[in-house]
């Protein structure tokens, strides 16, 4: 007789895994600089992708080993179409108590109101920048009306709306503080994130302005940032400014200073299995599908890739294969 499932799966460092990233297209709208190179990356063939089907019978056998949140990531996830249809599937799953998602806020507008109504709570916006020229450089697409459309739009309906900006030395250091200043009359929270080098290879982050160099020029120019608590899993250190509605958070993405409490996992458009954003993929997930794997095969192969793993981004990086040294597009990672 196997083993009975736990209904809380912990990793081999004794972390639990509660939070799957879904990307859901490696497909997007931008070009933003630090994503991808300007001529875009080699999109997966339709077929090479997993169904809304498969996907929604992975979160069901996710949701029986634990997990409780599963936020949509692409590319743009609104760039695959019927992406709402799926999204309201997902959100009656057995289990999952909170369905969110990052976007760029181009197509997302339209979409405001039936994220509401299927209660959606939050979504993560990605916005480096509220000047259009640089927004334009940066994205190499001028299209910056319709993302503060969204972002407005998304205030408008309850959501709870967080800001994601990469900090990008010569490209957006004059941006920090007109982002922060966002918190100060706005419930919302504006979260810097260091440079990654996950941009197919065009681009190098080499870092000058790390975790510690970003909140000392935050500080320096609003004030004293009060800590607020985190939650084991958080990513982000979260800080509030008197004054100011909503809060400021810093990502330290490239520093890795949270892998000690990493409750989350990812899975690629082509149903690849990431339990780290640094390794080159554990599991491939749509072989099993499309094999003819039971529910009982995904849950024991899930199971032992999760007890394998890697106990940092750092530890992560140095498994990869020395021909998989230059990372990935973030795009078809899953941002």
């Amino acid at each position: 007789m196997s083993a009975p499932v736990p209904s809380v799966l912990f990793d081999n460092h004794g972390r639990p895994l509660e939070y799957l990233r879904l990307a859901v297209t490696d497909r997007c709208n931008l070009r933003c600089f630090y994503c991808m190179p300007e001529e875009g990356i080699q999109y997966l063939p339709k077929q090479q992708l997993l169904t809304y089907e498969e996907m929604e019978r992975l979160v069901a056998v996710m949701a029986g080993l634990g997990v409780r949140k599963v936020r949509l990531t692409g590319g743009e996830p609104f760039v695959r179409r019927d992406l709402v249809p799926f999204m309201s599937r997902l959100s009656t799953i057995p289990g999952i108590e909170e369905l969110t998602m990052t976007t760029n806020g181009v197509l997302t507008a339209p979409h405001v109101p039936e994220l509401a109504r299927m209660g959606v709570k939050a979504v993560n916006l990605s916005l480096d920048t509220m000047d259009r020229a640089r927004f334009a450089s940066i994205t190499r697409r001028d299209e910056l009306p319709r993302v503060m459309d969204t972002f407005y739009a998304l205030l408008a309906a309850g959501i709870r709306v967080k800001i994601n900006a990469v900090v990008m030395d010569g490209q957006n250091i004059q941006d920090i503080l007109p982002l922060a200043e966002l918190t100060r009359d706005l419930p919302v929270d504006v979260r810097f994130i260091e440079e990654m080098p996950f941009n197919g290879g065009s681009h190098a982050a080499t870092l000058p302005w790390n975790h510690n160099r970003i909140r000392q020029h935050l500080e320096l120019n609003l004030g004293e940032l009060t800590p607020v608590a985190t939650r084991p899993g958080d990513t982000a250190s979260h800080y509030t400014v008197a004054g100011h509605q909503g809060r400021l958070g810093i990502i330290a993405a490239y520093s890795r200073t949270f892998c000690g409490t990493c409750n989350r996992i990812r899975l690629t458009a082509e149903g690849g299995l990431k339990t780290c954003l640094y390794d080159q993929g554990v599991l491939d997930i749509r072989a099993l599908l499309r094999g003819g794997a039971s529910d009982a095969d995904l849950v024991a192969a899930l199971i032992s890739a999760f007890r394998n793993r890697a106990a940092n981004g750092f530890e992560a990086e140095q498994q990869r294969p020395l021909h998989q040294l230059s990372f990935e597009s973030m795009s078809t990672i899953g941002g």
